[in-house]
């Protein structure tokens, strides 16, 4: 068999750095780890072709090459995930299509004209999907309610990867997550249950990428990478010694419950194996909006100290915020600021609340008839609005939206908190603990930085010096995340605006120009 295994195109977002990657000299952010985890699941005598889109598009040569088109997706890559499925059929490939967003909405795939749905975790479906090839079937659906021991995954195929071309690697330890927040899918996709790998086989992944030759980041892409505190710390002491005697080739980022904050041991163990930062889901900084969405692990400790206590530990914060929970007071945006401002987070992810299929929020609000189509889906996009009637007027959300985001992302601001939070992080006793960039790519971008932010932009060029002298003085260790950090707000104030322009259709009007209308949600919907 051969098999053309693709990764459709992201649209330009929050997470694509698109103006960064194009000044690093790279292509996409993090490669899509399941996917090349299904290419180890594979028989070892089909010929395999890989191509993320995001790096390198197929040629007309790999469709004529190609027996099957295999496809993974997330919802945000519904447009040409859909696109791609179409063009497979029309060339008469068989196609079989798998990842978060079939999972949760089989039809939009066969709608599109997939042939085979590999669905939930490919460990338990996968095997399906070959016997049923064997039998000679040219259709079906693979599922599987039981979660799969994931001590049993395989390592997955790196050397598929065009390594040069992303700004860092990944890996997962776990699937799964304790809590019940009630918006999040992740639950609803690989369960409660955190399941974990071996210490041994997440070092033998690792062994995988060094032996290939990688040396920087590398993103940790559990949902919640402390769901289960025991066997993470049992992987971080093994971790530790390997990362010593490697000599810290890689440097860690990942993503955790704020509760991370209530572990001195979690949070040591940590530093020492070198991780630099952690992407935090503290959504609002709300009490009653936190127990209404049942995010209560958010509610046990002040946020603002969890946060001092993190950087404390020599970790720098990202974190994502939503505005739309019901029963959310006027004000929230604001709220959102203040704490935003207090903490220094340099990027906080602001959305909107969606609804995602088979989610609790999505199946309580299709109880109460207040989403807007239950056929319909948000597509994971940071700019879309709500799928569903909200308790606050939508002119209201949309403004607080746009101008929260406006502002979080004025330049002066955002280059004010990118020093603050560097400052503030505990200095990490070993170099290598900071977000590692290849010399070769680094000191490109370096001086593209010097040339935009300390020359050509004139309304922060006094302001970037300043501080850059700041950083040298009191932290030249922190020198390469400052700048990183620094560089990346090219893209944000380029996506800012973006955000704005793509609300501004939604509503028929910019929200920042117009008065904002205070009518009841549920009238503006219907108009």
């Amino acid at each position: 068999m051969k098999a053309l295994l693709l990764y459709p195109k992201f649209p330009q977002s929050f997470w694509s750095y698109d103006r960064f990657m194009e000044l690093a000299g790279l292509k996409a952010t993090i490669p899509p780890l399941g996917i090349i985890t299904v290419a180890a699941l594979l028989p070892t005598d089909w010929e395999i072709r890989f191509r993320d889109r995001n790096v390198t598009p197929e040629t007309d040569a790999d469709w004529a090459w190609c027996d099957l088109v295999i496809i993974s997706a997330m919802l945000v890559q519904k447009s040409d995930f859909q696109a791609l499925i179409k063009t497979a059929v029309r060339l008469g490939k068989r196609v079989a299509v798998g990842g978060p967003y079939p999972t949760s909405v089989p039809q939009d795939a066969l709608d599109a004209g997939a042939h085979f749905l590999v669905l939930d975790e490919g460990e338990m479906t996968v095997p399906q999907f070959l016997a049923a090839l064997e039998r000679g079937e040219t259709e079906g659906t693979f599922r599987s309610l039981e979660k799969p021991d994931v001590t049993h995954s395989p390592v997955p195929r790196f050397d598929l990867l065009e390594r040069d071309a992303y700004l860092m690697m990944a890996m997962q330890f776990s699937r799964g997550c304790p809590f019940n927040c009630e918006f999040c899918d992740i639950i609803s996709l690989y369960g409660r249950k955190p399941r974990t790998k071996e210490p041994e086989q997440a070092l033998t992944e690792l062994q995988t990428l060094y032996d290939l030759g990688w040396r920087g980041s590398l993103f940790i892409v559990d949902d919640n990478f402390i769901g289960n505190q025991r066997n993470v710390k049992r992987f971080l002491r093994a971790l530790i010694p390997w990362m010593q005697e490697h000599r810290y080739p890689f440097t860690f980022i990942t993503e955790a419950s704020v509760n991370l904050a209530e572990d001195d041991e979690l949070l040591q163990l940590m530093g020492e194996a070198g991780f630099y930062a952690v992407f935090l889901g503290i959504e609002t900084p709300d009490q009653d909006s936190l127990q209404v969405t049942r995010k209560v692990q958010n509610t046990r400790n002040p946020l603002v100290e969890a946060c001092r206590k993190i950087n404390d530990a020599g970790l720098l914060i990202y974190a994502g915020f939503i505005l739309g929970f019901d029963g959310e007071r006027a004000g929230a945006g604001d709220r959102i600021q203040a704490f935003v401002e207090q903490t220094s987070i340099p990027q906080p992810m602001l959305g909107l609340l969606q609804a995602p299929p088979n989610t609790a929020l999505w199946n309580r609000l299709k109880q109460e008839q207040r989403l807007l189509d239950e056929h319909s889906h948000p597509t994971g996009d940071q700019n879309t609005l709500m799928n569903f009637i909200p308790t606050r007027p939508v002119a209201e959300l949309a403004h607080d939206y746009v101008a929260g985001f406006w502002q979080l992302y004025e330049p002066s601001r955002y280059l004010n908190r990118c020093l603050q939070q560097c400052l503030q992080i505990r200095s990490p006793k070993r170099r290598q603990q900071v977000m590692h960039f290849p010399v070769h790519k680094g000191l490109p971008l370096f001086a593209k930085i010097l040339w935009y932010q300390g020359l050509r932009r004139t309304e922060i060029r006094r302001q970037f010096w300043h501080q850059l002298w700041i950083i040298v003085r009191r932290k030249p260790q922190m020198l390469n995340m400052y700048l990183g950090l620094c560089a990346a707000g090219e893209h944000f104030w380029e996506y800012r605006t973006l955000a704005r322009q793509r609300i501004a259709e939604q509503l028929g009007y910019d929200p920042l120009q117009a008065p904002r209308v205070e009518t009841p949600a549920l009238s503006l919907v219907s108009q």
